[in-house]
């Protein structure tokens, strides 16, 4: 089971973290993951790590903006999303993978389990 929370409204250049919260289930085996829908398009990869090697992704939009981590319990984790964008609004969901290469993980054809999202409104 995973926990979404954190999102909000904020201005643009705002900063939010998200957390989703781990449980259920052996989870340091599974890769995490964030993406995105905004209304009227499709959910889209934001920001992967693998569980593997701990290797992260993210979408070109969002580099050297947002952070993936994870706790050392690697039941929790985060996105730390910073000079958020009107472009960023959208309902954001944390998803579990038992999978761990690129190739599997930036659609969400082989993510198994998903938190029920959580919405980022920013404003410019």
């Amino acid at each position: 089971q995973l926990q979404a929370s954190g999102g909000g409204l904020v201005q643009s250049g705002d900063s939010l973290r998200l957390s989703c919260a781990a449980s259920g289930r052996d989870y340091r085996v599974y890769s995490m993951g964030w993406f995105r829908q905004a209304p009227g398009k499709e959910r889209e990869f934001v920001a992967v790590e693998s569980y593997r090697d701990r290797r992260k992704w993210y979408v070109d939009s969002v580099k050297g903006r947002f952070t993936i981590s994870r706790n050392n319990a690697r039941d929790t984790t985060f996105l730390q999303m910073n000079g958020l964008k009107p472009e960023d609004t959208a309902v954001y969901y944390c998803a579990a993978s038992p999978y761990y290469s690129y190739s599997d993980l930036f659609t969400t054809v082989k993510w198994t389990d998903w938190g029920q999202g959580t919405q980022v409104t920013v404003s410019s």
